[in-house]
């Protein structure tokens, strides 16, 4: 009574300072109560929450800092909304059912240990459960309202599907947990909402995924829409585009390797097929070889079965006679015995058949076990490379090379605890290890480095030796009873041992079972297969096969603090508390047989070794102190040899030997000998090669066609039945072992019933109809590949079909061949040699059912043996689909399916893809091993998003249909028919694209150097056939093929390879220094090529196109006409020493080195024949006979300027030049040589060189133009040399230092007489006779005074004409006269207005035109000076004759 007393005072105090804290009288509760809406409590100890029937329209409770364990009282509280309880010591959530209405429940900082009792609270939108003890998330499914959720700092491991429900979630904080793998956080993923995400939040911790490399990129590129993780901001659109764009490249970077891995799968099952196929063969030619025998055979029996009937029928006197004809009894007995023999050798082959047919069946059964084992090594490896990218790289494998010290570390480890003893019992001698990984798991490893750190703080152990002794490398145990899954291997290696109930042996026990011994974890494991085996009854052979080959685990192991394990007790950790691992000896497994496991050693006799004293099983108690770090393959060596057909020992070397002792024995060769020996004996008969009308009916026996009711054409050599359909009454038909490809003239035969075409090399049924009756159809031994062609065939033509035989033909599809086959055919009883039966016929029908689509939940149809893609109209939402391992021969059917984005068609029948031309949103496609031949343009140019196309295994030729798909960035096509290099051209578009896989066609090894040819084209590639593309194979592509100008670069540009319409190839500024133009007998009609501005340092292949005309190579690097010359002026160092060497007599027998380089480029035979017009100009030669210009034959126009040529030579050759420019170079002299032959010269540019004497100019008699503008020319005497040019019409020295002498234009008007153009100035006819009356003037001084004779601007010695006296002049007649006897021509007025006029017919002349308003003017200064000059003329005679007169006059007076 006074306990109840006291709670009752409590309770009155509780409620009393909850009123006190909110302001509230105790008094008046009843009243106040009732209007208040929200209550707090903070830091009052409160141990139950109380009073709560005063407040029944309390919206909002906050309680902190108490100590509640569980929540009362709140049933009364039903408009509750927000409801705090933190920092309190609550346990468990209840008492909530009935807060309907609540919207915000926190809940933080308490003891929670399981989130439950929530399901009614659904219009929740706030739960904070933070800093609790939550391991699992779980009863948030029906809070579908849920917006924010806090559930940081508990020891939450894993998400899975628990948030699904809840897709309202916008804000998650899941900080401070124990979430440790990429896989949990990918779930979120699911949460369309979500944009604040927090995992390592400062204020809780990091998740131990959060320590992981990657972390950040793997959850922003799996949710995008975040706006805030982890307290940063990351909406930046920048920030997106890189988390992308990295994560592409991790995903193109692992797709790249598993195709390197499908590939090298394909090559290693090419060479077990090719060693199949060697295997193959002795039996198939056995086989055909008595087959063969026995149709003969079966020929010459039904021969003499018909001449037995014909002579019985042509007897009919036998029935008159009385006595019957010794004779005739015994030619019956005879023919009997004959008959006899012939079916016993018939038999006794069909044997031998038989038996070969069985070898067959054990190839084939061996080849498909190796398959099986190599696909299931090889996707080991896929497996592995899929687990990296899912992981992103913290979990990663690496394959053990015989050069890696850890693999032989490892391999050491195995040999080490191998105990040969142990397997004395299975034959077993010796491991081979096959391959070993190396397992880095990042997140398995920070766990036990942790637990590791943990042990070691609590240890009371100081030498820190002992915890290395600890530590050891065990093997992990098995379940000898359970078969080594992939997936349970691969969940190890990712998660570790965590999961003990599924990795506990038959004893329940609770820990991780190890061993240091493989006797211990590999024995168990035998045994219990030779069990297995044993009671199925297979024969000895199969139980070696399973057990031969095993995988083992390594794990890195803390043993720490050990024990015993107690026969007694079950091993878990309640029963041994102080011990984190035990341990159980092997002789105590030896002896204890008592559990179900222990007694699979019981039958083991005492060993002689001492393997056993160190040989212990072990038991981890905590899985997180286990770390796998190793799983190796490995194979045991038995006494029995390894009987696999595959084997390297076992392939058939050469034809027509035996390939092992176990496979063929030397008396089954014997045996085929014996046969085939047999009597009777068959005679070889001449083959018919063409089948007419009088082979036929010799063969039938016959005289006309509707007799023929048999017909055997077998062993021969036709290749067509010509008529045969005029065969009406034709029954039976057997053309075996001929050479027919098709038979299209089987045809209209309504009564043929027996059809034998085996043996033959037949591709297609097409043809046949008509067929009605045929009952018997014999079609092995064929090349029939197309199994949906040729089942349609006979289902449409041969509908009474019986028996059908169709082996031995390469089909593409022949695991589901008989079930099509028989589901189709429905009338057939017989396939194959093999009776059909009902339970196989009901399969057949199921299997053809299967392939119709009806109704489709999930599309994925892989291996669902569809012919045809149909239904999917209303599929318009459609994103993904796949139809791989189906018998489907088109893509049709997905016109609806406009939102498809990836699609995969592998390992079908289809040779097109025009079906996928409208799926403008995919992105990827996968058309693996089909019969594909092209990649057609217009089915590819509006797949503008497709980014990833694998068309492997194909028969593709030309990779032109993807020249628009600018998207592309993965392109497989290893292990087609793409032979050209021209297809790489067609890629170079492809800007995006980075990986390539072009393995396995021709190109490879076709192309030289083909890695670099295709990087050199393609140079934004990052991996080329499943190789990373290294920095220095770029550059080291560029220095082998940059600047190659091929027939493939030019039809690249053109956009077709017709290279005949071409007449002008220019390619100018393009790197170019090499030319490989070929055939170039297409370029033929080109004429004219502009290369200039490249990298060319000779013609190259230019030489090889027969018709240019005009060669444009300026600013190159031109040395010479062709490559790689040595010219005779390159001597050795021999030849140098004998020049040094008087005496040696060497240097005096050689020509001089100009008469040399002449007869050098005279031998040379001529090229390029057509070109008139060569570009040379900026090349930087030095040496003009090292050109071997002489070669070019009919050249006409040199161009030579910007070199740093210092002598002229090498133009001997070239009779036809007519202008050259050697302008900007370096001459200094011109040799005598210079320009020998040069007859036909017209224009020489000279100009800016380095040349001061003018001579060796003769040859130049039909130069017209010369330009020597700023030289070196001094003295007027090297001017008057140029007259030995009697057809100069242009001139420019300006710029040379004679050009300053006065009247320098007047010596050269003068000395020629042609000249029409100086200096760019023209010549006109007031300037010539300015000159002339200067020469005149000259005349009458020296007359007068000889000492000053000649002109003040001209040399002493210039030639003066013999003055003349005149006694009487008539200064009124024309001034021609005059200088018809002064000068010796007449002067004449047309002379100006033809010197003007003229000039546009000079030919060369480009610069000046004299009928410019310059000219003009001069004409007309012309004519001004012309009066000028006769007053002048007229003065000057006036006065010399008054003189004269005056003279004579004083003498005549004297």
């Amino acid at each position: 009574m006074a306990q109840s007393d006291n709670q009752t005072q409590n309770l009155e105090e509780m409620i009393m300072k909850l009123c006190i804290c909110n302001g509230l009288p105790y008094e008046k509760i009843d009243q106040e109560g009732l209007k208040t809406t929200a209550l707090e409590m903070f830091f009052s100890g409160y141990s139950r929450i109380v009073g709560m029937e005063y407040f029944p329209n309390l919206t909002t409770l906050t309680l902190i800092g108490q100590s509640i364990q569980n929540i009362t009282d709140l049933e009364h509280c039903l408009l509750l909304k927000e409801l705090w309880i933190a920092e309190c010591c609550l346990v468990k959530i209840d008492g909530l059912q009935k807060c309907v209405h609540l919207e915000k429940l926190y809940l933080y900082c308490n003891e929670i240990s399981r989130i439950e009792n929530l399901e009614s609270l659904t219009k929740l939108n706030v739960l904070w459960l933070n800093n609790n003890m939550i391991k699992n998330i779980e009863g948030l499914h029906t809070l579908q309202n849920l917006q924010e959720v806090n559930l940081a700092g508990n020891l939450i491991e894993k998400i899975g599907s628990c948030l699904d429900f809840n897709i309202q979630i916008e804000i998650l904080n899941l900080s401070g947990n124990k979430l440790s793998s990429f896989k949990e956080l990918t779930s979120l993923s699911r949460l369309p909402n979500l944009k604040d995400l927090g995992l390592n939040d400062p204020q809780y911790g990091p998740n131990p995924v959060c320590l992981l490399s990657n972390y950040a990129i793997h959850v922003l590129y799996h949710i995008p829409q975040l706006q805030r993780f982890d307290t940063y901001d990351v909406s930046e659109k920048h920030i997106k585009i890189l988390v992308e764009t990295t994560v592409l490249k991790k995903i193109m970077y692992y797709h790249m390797r598993v195709k390197s891995v499908h590939r090298q799968l394909r090559d290693r099952l090419e060479e077990l097929k090719e060693s199949k196929c060697r295997l193959q063969n002795l039996p198939e030619k056995k086989m055909k070889l008595f087959s063969c025998n026995i149709k003969h055979l079966e020929r010459e029996l039904a021969k003499l079965e018909m001449l037995d009937k014909t002579s019985r029928n042509e007897s009919p006197r036998s029935k008159d006679l009385e006595t019957e004809n010794p004779v005739h009894d015994t030619e019956d007995t005879e023919k009997a015995c004959l008959e006899k023999a012939f079916i016993q050798k018939i038999n006794a082959m069909k044997e031998r058949i038989t038996f070969w047919n069985r070898k067959l069946d054990e190839i084939e059964k061996d080849y498909q076990m190796e398959i099986k084992k190599k696909k299931k090594s090889f996707n080991l490896v896929v497996q592995f490379l899929l687990m990296e990218l899912e992981t992103v790289g913290n979990v990663r494998f690496e394959e053990g090379l015989s050069n890696h010290p850890w693999f032989s570390s490892c391999c050491e480890l195995i040999q080490s605890r191998f105990c040969t003893w142990d397997f004395r019992a299975y034959g077993i001698m010796g491991v081979k290890i096959n391959r070993v990984f190396r397992v880095h798991n990042q997140i398995l490893r920070l766990k036990f480095e942790e637990k590791f750190q943990m042990f070691l703080e609590k240890e009371v152990l100081r030498v820190a030796e002992n915890h290395k002794e600890k530590m050891d490398y065990l093997f992990y145990v098995f379940n000898p009873k359970l078969p080594v899954k992939e997936k349970q291997l691969l969940h190890i290696l990712e998660d570790g041992f965590q999961d003990l109930e599924v990795y506990t042996q038959s004893e329940k026990n609770e820990a991780v079972p190890l061993c240091n011994s493989l006797s211990i974890c590999e024995c168990p494991r035998i045994k219990f297969l030779k069990q297995q085996a044993k009671a199925e009854g297979k024969n000895k052979r199969d139980p070696d096969e399973s057990f031969r080959h095993g995988t083992v685990i390594i794990a890195k192991v803390f043993l720490g603090c050990s024990a015993p394990v107690c026969a007694a007790s079950p091993i878990c950790q309640s029963n041994y508390p102080e011990a984190n691992s035990v341990f159980r000896p092997w002789k105590f497994l030896g002896s204890d047989t008592s559990t179900s496991s222990n007694g699979l050693w019981a039958s083991l006799e005492q060993k002689s070794c001492d393997c056993s004293s160190w040989q212990c099983e072990w038991f981890v108690f905590d899985h997180e102190l286990v770390l796998p770090e190793y799983i190796a393959e490995f194979e045991y060596i038995t006494l029995v040899k390894d009987k696999s057909l595959f084997s390297t020992c076992n392939v058939i070397v050469e034809e027509g030997k035996r390939s092992t002792e176990i496979f063929i024995l030397s008396h089954d060769l014997q045996r085929d000998d014996d046969v085939l020996n047999m009597e009777p004996t068959v005679k070889v008969r001449p083959k018919i090669a063409y089948l007419d009308e009088k082979a036929l009916f010799s063969v039938a026996k016959v005289n006309i066609y509707n007799q023929v009711q048999v017909l055997n054409l077998h062993g021969n050599s036709l290749s067509q039945l010509q008529n045969i359909s005029n065969l009406k009454a034709l029954r039976k038909l057997i053309i075996s072992f001929n050479e027919f490809t098709s038979l299209m003239d089987v045809y209209d035969l309504p009564n043929l019933e027996y059809f034998d075409a085996s043996h033959n090399h037949v591709i297609t049924l097409e043809g046949i109809r008509g067929l009605t009756k045929l009952q018997f159809f014999n079609l092995s031994w064929n090349r029939l590949k197309k199994s949906w062609e040729v089942i349609k065939i006979l289902y449409e033509h041969t509908p009474n079909l019986l028996s059908l035989d169709i082996t031995h033909n390469p089909w593409y599809k022949p695991a589901s061949l008989r079930l099509s086959v028989i589901g189709q055919l429905k009338a057939l009883t017989n396939l194959n040699g093999v009776m059909i039966t009902n339970e196989e016929a009901a399969e057949a029908l199921r299997y053809i059912a299967g392939s119709n689509i009806t109704q489709i939940t999930v599309l994925n149809l892989d291996g669902q043996h569809l012919f045809k893609i149909s239904n999917l109209e209303k599929l318009e939402h459609l994103r993904w689909a796949s139809f791989s391992n189906n018998n489907l021969t088109q893509i049709e059917g997905l016109g609806s399916c406009l939102n498809l984005e990836e699609l995969t068609l592998d390992e079908n029948c289809i040779s097109t893809l025009d079906g996928i031309s409208k799926l403008t949103k995919l992105t990827r496609l996968s058309v693996n091993n089909n019969h594909l031949t092209s990649l057609e343009i217009h089915v590819f140019e509006n797949l503008c998003h497709l980014h990833y196309v694998s068309v492997e295994n194909n028969r593709i030729t030309s990779l032109v249909g993807l020249k628009k798909t600018c998207s592309l960035i993965e392109l497989y096509i290893s292990n087609n028919c793409v032979s050209t290099n021209q297809e790489m051209y067609h890629l170079k578009g492809l800007t995006n694209l980075i990986i390539l896989d072009i393995s396995g066609n021709a190109i490879v090894w076709k192309q030289d150097n083909y890695r670099l040819f295709v990087l050199f084209h393609l140079p934004s590639l990052k991996a080329l056939d499943g190789i990373r593309v290294e920095p220095t194979e770029g550059e080291s592509a560029r220095d082998l093929f940059g600047g190659k100008l091929t027939s493939d670069m030019i039809a690249d540009r053109l956009g077709h390879s017709n290279f005949t319409e071409m007449q002008e190839l220019n390619w100018a500024t393009s790197n170019i220094r090499a030319i490989e133009l070929v055939p170039a007998d297409q370029f033929r009609n080109v004429y004219s090529v502009n290369l200039q501005n490249n990298n060319l340092t000779s013609f190259s292949g230019l030489i090889f196109l027969p018709n240019v005309k005009v060669l444009c190579l300026n600013y190159n690097q031109i040395e010479s006409i062709l490559p790689g010359q040595k010219f005779p002026n390159q001597v050795t160092n021999r030849q140098h020493l004998h020049r040094r060497v008087a005496s040696s007599g060497y240097g005096q027998q050689e020509l001089a080195k100009e008469r040399r380089d002449a007869r050098f480029g005279e031998n040379l035979p001529p090229i390029m024949q057509s070109l008139e017009v060569l570009h040379l100009g900026h090349n930087g030669i030095t040496d003009m006979a090292q050109l071997q210009l002489s070669r070019l034959k009919n050249l006409k126009l040199l161009y030579l300027q910007g070199n740093y040529i210092s002598r002229i030579k090498g133009l001997e050759g070239l009779q036809f030049l007519q202008e050259l420019v050697l302008d900007h170079n370096r001459i200094k002299t011109i040799s005598q040589d210079s320009f020998a032959g040069q007859s036909s010269l017209l224009v020489l540019h000279l100009k800016q060189n380095q040349i001061r004497e003018l001579k060796s100019l003769q040859p130049l008699v039909k130069l017209q133009e010369l330009f020597l503008d700023f030289n070196r020319i001094k003295e007027l005497s090297e001017l008057e040399k140029l007259q030995v040019i009697p057809s100069l019409k242009v001139l420019s020295v300006r710029g040379n230092p004679v050009s300053l002498k006065k009247n320098y234009r007047s010596l050269l008007v003068i000395r020629l007489p042609v000249l029409q153009v100086l200096d760019g100035t023209a010549v006109n006819a007031e300037e010539r006779l300015k000159a002339d009356y200067q020469c005149l003037e000259q005349d009458f001084q020296a007359a007068n005074s000889p000492k000053n004779s000649g002109f003040p601007a001209l040399p002493a010695n210039f030639t003066r004409q013999t003055p003349l006296r005149i006694a009487n002049v008539n200064l009124n007649e024309n001034i021609n006269r005059f200088f018809d006897f002064t000068f010796g021509r007449e002067l004449k007025e047309p002379l100006l207005n033809k010197s003007n006029k003229s000039k546009s017919r000079i030919p060369g002349i480009r610069t000046y035109n004299l009928q410019s308003i310059h000219v003009q003017r001069t004409l007309r200064q012309a004519k001004g000076a012309s009066t000028n000059l006769n007053r002048l003329v007229h003065h000057s005679a006036t006065s010399k004759t008054s003189q004269l007169n005056q003279s004579n006059q004083q003498e005549a007076s004297q």
